[in-house]
C-alpha cells in the first residue's frame, strides 16, 4: 500500500493482514499433489518481511512499530528506501535484519532524471547524507543498483565512488524490469540483458574492493560483496493468534 495513504493504518493490523493475504496466495496449493503438506504448513506463517515495492516506506511515522512487530513474531525484514529521510533511518529503532538503500544513479543531474523526486529540491542532498550514514547503522546494509539500459549504465566510478562512501555489506546490480507502471516511462529496450548487468558489476567489483559472490540469470542480478553471510531470524517472542484466519478473496481488481 502507498506510504501516505497508510500513515494512520495501526502497525500490528497491517502485519496480521499481510500474513492473511499470504495464506490467500497459498490456497490453491493444499490440494496440490507436488506440494508436501508440512510446507504449505510452514508457509502459513511467513519468516520474512520484505518492505518496499509501492511508496516509500520512510514515510510511514510508525515504521519501527512495525519492525518490531515483525521481529517478536520470529521475522527477518528487508526495508527498501531511496533514501531521502535520512533522519527517519538515523532514528530507527530497531533497524531492520537487512536495510536496501536504492542507488539508481551515479550523480545529481541523472539521478533528477531518472528518479524524478517529487518534493522539491535538496533530494540528492539528503540521499547522500544517508550514503554517509550507512557505516554507523549497526544492521546488515546493501547498495542496489537498479540498471536501465541507455540510462544509468555508465559513469561506473562514480557509483564506486558512492558505494565507498556507504560501506555496504552487499552491492546488488540488478536489471530494470519492463513491467508495472514503468511501462508508460521506459521501453522493453531499457531492459539489460543478464551479461550487461555482470560487464557492470565486474567493472564496479574492483573499484569497490570486493568480488562478485553469486548471479542469477533468470533475475539478471548479481551479487557484489566479501562474503556471504546467512541471516539468522530473530527468537520469537509472540505468536498470531489461532482465529487470524485467511484473508477474503479479491473478487475484482482495480483498474491502473
Amino acid at each position: 500500500m502507498d506510504s501516505l495513504e497508510a500513515s494512520k493504518d495501526d502497525p500490528f493490523e497491517m502485519l496480521e493482514e499481510a500474513v492473511r493475504g499470504q495464506r490467500r496466495l497459498l490456497t490453491g496449493f493444499k490440494g496440490d499433489p507436488r506440494v508436501k503438506t508440512e510446507k504449505w504448513e510452514e508457509a502459513q506463517t511467513p519468516k520474512h518481511v520484505a518492505i518496499s515495492l509501492n511508496g516509500e516506506p520512510t514515510l510511514y511515522p510508525r515504521l519501527g512499530e512495525y519492525i518490531q512487530h515483525c521481529h517478536d513474531h520470529g521475522m527477518t525484514t528487508m526495508l527498501v528506501t531511496n533514501g531521502t529521510l535520512p533522519k527517519v533511518l538515523e532514528g530507527l529503532d530497531p533497524l531492520p535484519t537487512q536495510l536496501y538503500v536504492s542507488v539508481d544513479a551515479p550523480n545529481e543531474e541523472v539521478w533528477n532524471r531518472l528518479c524524478k523526486p517529487k518534493f522539491g529540491g535538496g533530494q540528492w542532498k539528503r540521499f547522500e547524507e544517508t550514503i554517509d550514514l550507512l557505516p554507523s547503522l549497526d544492521t546488515r546494509t546493501v547498495c542496489r543498483h537498479t540498471l536501465v539500459k541507455g540510462e544509468n549504465m555508465t559513469q561506473v566510478e562514480e557509483y564506486a565512488a558512492l558505494d565507498n562512501r556507504a560501506d555496504p555489506d552487499f552491492i546488488e546490480a540488478k536489471a530494470y524490469v519492463f513491467v508495472g507502471h514503468s511501462r508508460q516511462v521506459m521501453s522493453l529496450a531499457n531492459m539489460p540483458r543478464h551479461e550487461e548487468v555482470m560487464a557492470f558489476a565486474r567493472e564496479l567489483a574492483p573499484l569497490v574492493g570486493r568480488e562478485i559472490l553469486d548471479d542469477v540469470s533468470a533475475s539478471r542480478v548479481a551479487l557484489i560483496g566479501k562474503e556471504k553471510k546467512n541471516l539468522v531470524n530473530p527468537e520469537p517472542n509472540k505468536e498470531f493468534r489461532l482465529d487470524l484466519g485467511v484473508a477474503p478473496p479479491i473478487k475484482k481488481l482495480p483498474l491502473i
